[in-house]
């Protein structure tokens, strides 16, 4: 089942409110539903939700990037780091983090902890990666490295998690 895809059906005037919600949440529609579609599963499978959508976004990333499609892959990358964060903060915490600024808090927090500043790192270029999706301005080179980069940075996350140590 993995890499499945549904297609669902909206009233048109349903899909412009819950495309008005992203956009002032500062989320893709997708992410936005995917945020809520996880409040609906049982707790013990919310971190895996997660976990799964982050490596899912990764490898649409990378196809995004093979079509020459920068600003679907840079978003696919910030949104890959966004869940990715999401998933280590509800799996060690059971905290659902719903703003820009608490996931910011949470990897200052984990660079702290830590003390790894690529984290830090990582988490900037994703974001980078997020205003490219909507400036278009990274060349192909940039959200190349911004992939390798994320990929680390998801790698690192879960290493923290339960998951690495269970």
């Amino acid at each position: 089942m993995a890499g499945s895809e549904a297609v669902v059906r909206l009233p048109r005037s349903l899909l412009e409110k819950l495309v008005k919600a992203a956009e002032a949440s500062g989320v893709s529609l997708e992410e936005l539903l995917v945020d809520r579609l996880v409040e609906a599963l049982d707790p013990r499978d919310r971190a895996e939700a997660y976990w799964a959508m982050a490596e899912e976004y990764l490898r649409e990333a990378r196809e995004e990037l093979e079509k020459g499609n920068l600003r679907q892959a840079s978003e696919k990358i910030w949104g890959a780091a966004a869940l990715a964060v999401k998933a280590l903060a509800y799996e060690r915490e059971g905290r659902r983090l719903s703003s820009h600024g608490e996931l910011w808090e949470y990897v200052d927090r984990l660079v702290r902890e830590t003390g790894d500043e690529s984290i830090g790192d990582a988490w900037r270029t994703a974001t980078a990666m997020h205003v490219n999706f909507y400036e278009g301005w990274a060349p192909r080179g940039e959200v190349e490295r911004s992939l390798r980069k994320v990929e680390e940075l998801v790698s690192k996350l879960k290493a923290l998690s339960r998951r690495a140590t269970a």
